[in-house]
């Protein structure tokens, strides 16, 4: 069973395969910003573990089950994101959050998540209904708050 960090680093690796055609430890250092050394010591559980196939100062593979991890992680966090943004969430926000929840949710709950994502990006009405009860409830803890500190006042 793969450990949260480990699932970041192979999507990590998935994602830098996908784009660049290959990943080494100097770019998965880099793009999660931490030293060579740390990456290292993770690659080698990752490939302990049967997810890449690992030779020093060479490139790294991903085994089926590491590209299936990876594929399975890098959807997650598309999906995640997707529904972030469709209850409004802002986008400097969408990242961050996503990072913090994604590997805290079953698939069971992935799977309900997917179906109110696909269920609100296919039903325009509901997604304005979402934004004036948001805009409206808003206005309501404003007007509360105001009314908080003129009695206070």
């Amino acid at each position: 069973m793969a450990t949260p960090s480990m699932e970041d680093y192979v999507e990590k690796i998935y994602e830098l395969i996908q784009s660049k055609g290959y990943a080494r430890v100097s770019d998965i250092a880099m793009e999660l910003n931490l030293q060579p050394s740390s990456v290292t010591k993770m690659v080698q559980k990752l490939a302990e573990a049967g997810y890449i196939h690992y030779e020093r100062y060479r490139g790294l593979v991903l085994t089926p089950a590491g590209q299936l991890l990876g594929e399975q992680m890098k959807d997650r966090h598309t999906m995640l994101s997707e529904f972030l943004r469709t209850i409004g969430v802002p986008e400097e926000v969408i990242e961050v959050d996503v990072e913090g929840i994604e590997h805290h949710v079953s698939p069971s709950t992935v799977r309900c998540i997917q179906d109110l994502t696909s269920f609100l990006q296919e039903n325009e009405d509901v997604r304005e209904a979402l934004a004036a009860h948001r805009r409206r409830r808003r206005e309501r803890e404003a007007a509360e708050q105001a009314a908080r500190e003129q009695a206070e006042a």
